[in-house]
């Protein structure tokens, strides 16, 4: 087979072409994410406040499924540029094995922890009950997400991102249609409120699911996948999750912080919960396309450094700092130009523009050291060493977001809750750059 333009296309020109697409459909499902929010915010603060608190588990989700997508990404790119065909093919079809296998742990969690993962945070009768019916459908449907994010790294790892854009751009468009139609009782649709957004949310996700496996079948000959006599294959499994686990704890890192910032921010008020989902909407549109782009970047590297091709690892290493902290650099001069407008998006009553504003302000300085760490746990995940990136976001959120959140609020001034994230950062910066230089020192120069 001829080479893959991995290891042959000038490096901007692959990082445009691989990334672009994939930002692109990620800013869209950023845009569903808030479109979402903000229709339930029409029915009311409570209902805003309980899609807040489902993020946790949502989160948990995205992290189970991306964490190991992340791990068959990085373990089929080496295998396409070391060239083994079997092996590529072998480890698809694990891969497929282990989008069941996630989906049934979700539907278990579903079925049976929903309720008192709500009463665990808060004892508002409306906000648990909207919360059990948003997130029940949520996680026993969740066979379409987890169905999408693999197959779509499937397309990503042989550097065919333009489908992962279509697959993602139809999922949050149909997403987006149905979101105000079932949730308000549109054209003869019953008004299902709370349970029209997780209803719309799940059909998007399942019509991306199917559109990704067709696409793999008709567009995709690089991996052939043939479930047909399936065996499943230890040692796959074991390097799959040797990548994929610290990825998925890495993620899985924001559930735990994000349900104790609920807790913590909970007595001061259910505003401030509010306030605090809403961020994480809006953050979304920055971060998520700086994950898109890392997204990009994982298989150009795993690939070049599978050919062993050091400048070529390098320089893309080089480039996906400079976009990542551009991207988050523009984030956070909008967020300061803008809070109050932003806000205004989500029915902001009064109290909540009065905590939502500074907070916006202030979480945001942290965006712009940011970039550089999300760009470089990209590089750590591509070269098999994402338990760097691991230890960089259990220090950030565990050993130092929480802790300091829960101390800042002692005096009962919600406002110094949100200097927690920029105090985060700046640890995060430190242990980034230490972990790179130990990468550059120990892989990348011995190529």
């Amino acid at each position: 087979m001829e080479e893959n333009k991995m290891g042959v296309m000038p490096v901007n020109r692959l990082i445009i072409s691989m990334s672009l697409p994939i930002m692109i459909s990620m800013l869209v499902q950023a845009l569903y994410n808030i479109v979402d929010s903000i229709f339930v915010a029409k029915i009311s603060e409570n209902a805003l406040t309980a899609v807040s608190m489902a993020f946790p588990i949502q989160n948990l989700m995205i992290a189970v499924g991306v964490g190991t997508a992340v791990g068959v990404n990085a373990l089929l790119a080496r295998a396409l540029g070391a060239k083994d065909y079997d092996r590529v093919n072998r480890i698809a079809e694990n891969a497929v094995f282990l989008v069941g296998v996630s989906y049934v742990l979700f539907l278990v969690i579903g079925l049976f922890l929903v309720e008192s993962f709500y009463r665990s945070q808060t004892d508002i009768e409306e906000i648990v009950t909207c919360g059990k019916e948003y997130l029940t459908i949520c996680c026993c449907l969740s066979f379409g997400v987890f169905t999408q994010v693999m197959f779509e790294r499937l397309l990503q790892a042989t550097g065919k991102t333009f489908y992962t854009m279509v697959t993602q751009g139809v999922g949050a468009i149909v997403n987006i249609i149905m979101d105000p139609i079932m949730i308000f009782g549109l054209f003869g649709c019953p008004k299902m409120g709370v349970a029209g957004a997780a209803a719309a949310t799940v059909i998007g996700q399942i019509v991306a699911g199917i559109l990704s496996v067709w696409l793999n079948h008709a567009k995709n000959h690089e991996v052939k996948i043939s479930m047909k006599g399936f065996r499943l294959d230890v040692p796959v499994i074991r390097q799959i999750y040797g990548i994929g686990i610290p990825s998925i704890i890495m993620q899985a890192i924001g559930s735990v912080m994000v349900y104790g910032m609920n807790r913590i921010l909970i007595t001061f008020t259910a505003t401030a919960t509010a306030v605090f989902g809403v961020y994480f909407k809006l953050q979304s549109f920055v971060f998520m396309p700086v994950f898109g782009l890392n997204n990009g970047i994982i298989p150009i590297i795993a690939y070049n450094y599978g050919a062993k091709k050091r400048e070529r690892v390098m320089s893309t290493i080089r480039h996906s700092i400079l976009y990542a902290m551009s991207i988050m650099i523009l984030g956070f001069l909008v967020f300061q130009v803008m809070p109050a407008p932003l806000l205004r998006l989500f029915n902001a009553s009064e109290t909540m523009m009065s905590i939502g504003v500074p907070a916006l302000r202030i979480i945001s300085i942290s965006f712009i050291l940011a970039g550089f760490c999300i760009a470089c746990g990209s590089v750590f995940q591509a070269l098999g060493r994402s338990v760097y990136s691991m230890v960089v976001s259990v220090a950030r959120q565990l050993v130092v977001l929480l802790p300091v959140a829960y101390c800042l609020a002692l005096p009962g001034n919600v406002d110094l809750v949100w200097w927690a994230f920029p105090a985060a950062e700046l640890m995060s910066l430190a242990m980034t750059v230490f972990f790179l230089l130990r990468v550059n020192r120990n892989i990348i120069s011995t190529l």
